[in-house]
């Protein structure tokens, strides 16, 4: 298969390399910095077992180099999907899926809104990957992993050819049978755990064993298990008290993505977690108090960082 990297950051990064060293025909899309050190020294994945380099690496900053591929992965970030469906058409032929990795559950129809939902796929992604410098990528943990699936959940062969290309490439790949539950599924998490960690400016290690802090972030999560509801996608019964246990898990000093951008005043994905939250509740008549609360006092500090707001810190 053809397979087109858009976003070669710590997800994008981490599984084109997996793919491209697996000796898939990989081509990684990139910018600035970073697409020149990846054109002088190849891309470098630096993991817990070893070093994985890609050199030559197929890289460029104009889609139209690469022609039309069999699967673009996107892997910007949630606020750049749309801009980025436009930017990969000329990528896109009559076969070409594209597989989204953010976090959030908007994405899928965002895709099929700009190229059509025969080229939308749903996708999410599980890795602890992060660009260190131009043309390097830093992966810790063992779990890596990535879910896909058509939008009405049926078998294809076009998913079922992806997945085996994953597995040849050794990462754990799954076409779960209902996709937007997986989708919501780890929404549930982000958006919660995000949320109070971007709040609290606390690891989970804090925000876990405050009976207050807890209290909230178990609040969060059965609001998204209601809006999920409403929106006709049914989680499991113990879907909090399964994500709450997987958190009890993790590191004390586990922190969010969009935590991590906010404190260091960054444009974050908060539109697109907590803000999402509100919006699809407001659509379906659900009350979110908690997360309207956490959207709304964190919502100055976003626009702050996207320059629509001034004020000292």
């Amino acid at each position: 298969m053809r397979i087109a990297i858009f976003g070669t950051g710590g997800a994008g990064g981490y599984f084109g390399a997996q793919l491209a060293h697996a000796g898939e025909d990989v081509f990684f899309i990139a910018r600035g910095s970073h697409l020149q050190a990846i054109r002088t020294a190849g891309l470098r994945l630096d993991t817990p077992t070893g070093e994985i380099v890609i050199q030559p690496a197929r890289v460029t900053d104009d889609p139209a180099q690469v022609g039309e591929v069999d699967v673009v992965l996107l892997g910007v970030k949630a606020w750049q999907v749309t801009e980025a469906a436009e930017a990969l058409k000329p990528m896109i032929g009559l076969e070409t899926m594209v597989v989204p990795l953010q976090n959030g559950v908007e994405a899928p129809s965002q895709l099929a809104a700009q190229l059509g939902a025969g080229h939308a796929v749903a996708g999410l992604c599980g890795t602890f990957s992060w660009v260190t410098a131009p043309g390097r990528i830093r992966s810790i943990g063992a779990s890596h992993f990535i879910k896909f699936g058509e939008l009405d959940n049926r078998p294809s062969e076009r998913t079922e050819l992806l997945r085996r290309v994953f597995e040849r490439a050794s990462v754990q790949v799954e076409i779960p049978a209902d996709i937007h539950k997986a989708l919501w599924d780890k929404f549930l998490l982000v958006a919660s755990f995000g949320g109070m960690g971007s709040l609290t400016r606390a690891p989970i290690g804090i925000i876990r064993t405050m009976p207050e802090t807890r209290r909230l972030l178990e609040c969060c999560m059965r609001e998204v298990d209601a809006v999920a509801g409403a929106r006709r996608v049914a989680l499991a019964a113990s879907a909090v008290a399964d994500t709450m246990a997987f958190l009890d898990s993790l590191a004390e000093n586990a922190t969010t993505s969009l935590q991590r951008d906010i404190i260091a005043g960054k444009p974050s994905e908060l539109e697109a977690w907590n803000g999402a939250v509100v919006r699809l509740a407001r659509d379906a008549g659900v009350a979110v108090p908690t997360h309207e609360a956490v959207y709304y006092c964190l919502l100055p500090q976003e626009l702050r960082a996207r320059g629509r707001l001034t004020f000292p810190v």
